[in-house]
């Protein structure tokens, strides 16, 4: 079974077209990078194929299902995580924020277990009632992905998670990611295309379409952030 199946998909914001008539597969356990122009469209993509968003037109499937019936199957780490940096949220308070769509509104023993287990496979169990506002950038991110992956997801949805953090912890969530990929499909979103083709399966270039390509049609321009029409690829 596909774990991603999109078909045809037209989006807008109000007579802005953002994506056209875009098509495209992922298979389960497949590593695929999602790269392109400001702009193009990729975060609007991921917000699609969570259900957060409502095309106009096409279709997707996520594992057979349409987004909004299999959302508790989806870990995402989005690109921004907003939060008051004088308000003392704990990482274990931010992990927790991940079991809400198991449903309910009362963490129990069992979700806490699940925190403590998600910061394991981290790394930061360590960190568990540390502010999460003074934690560093890669360590941030790192929370973050155990946050999407209290839920035990089939699928991971990444906005640039290495975005702002420094060599090391670009390295240590790449490696992180590296282990993620035996037991769930994970699509990302990056600008590091560099770096990527090292770790991934293949990648999406989406610029209001989108062309799929595997790792070795991946030119220098691309590398350079130059992105240029289909005809000249």
């Amino acid at each position: 079974m596909l774990a991603i199946d999109v078909t045809e998909l037209f989006f807008s914001y109000s007579e802005t077209s953002v994506l056209e008539d875009v098509s495209f597969s992922v298979e389960e356990k497949e590593f695929v990078a999602i790269f392109g122009p400001n702009g193009g469209g990729k975060t609007t993509l991921l917000q699609l194929l969570m259900g957060f968003l409502k095309p106009a037109r096409g279709k997707i499937h996520l594992f057979g299902k349409a987004p909004k019936l299999i959302r508790q199957c989806i870990g995402w780490v989005p690109q921004n995580f907003h939060f008051d940096r004088h308000f003392p949220i704990s990482v274990q308070e931010v992990v927790l924020g991940g079991r809400l769509s198991l449903g309910g509104w009362r963490y129990t023993s069992a979700d806490r277990k699940a925190v403590k287990a998600s910061l394991e496979r981290v790394g930061m169990e360590k960190t568990l009632h540390a502010p999460f506002a003074s934690l560093s950038g890669g360590q941030q991110q790192r929370v973050l992905i155990a946050r999407a992956l209290v839920s035990n997801p089939s699928l991971l949805l990444l906005d640039e998670p290495t975005s702002g953090v420094d060599h090391v912890a670009e390295k240590e969530i790449y490696a992180l990611l590296g282990e993620l990929r035996k037991e769930m499909t994970i699509l990302m979103v990056t600008h590091d295309l560099n770096r990527a083709v090292e770790s991934v399966d293949r990648l999406i270039c989406v610029q209001k379409s989108v062309t799929q390509m595997p790792k070795e049609k991946v030119c220098e321009h691309f590398a350079l952030g130059l992105y240029h029409s289909k005809e000249t690829t």
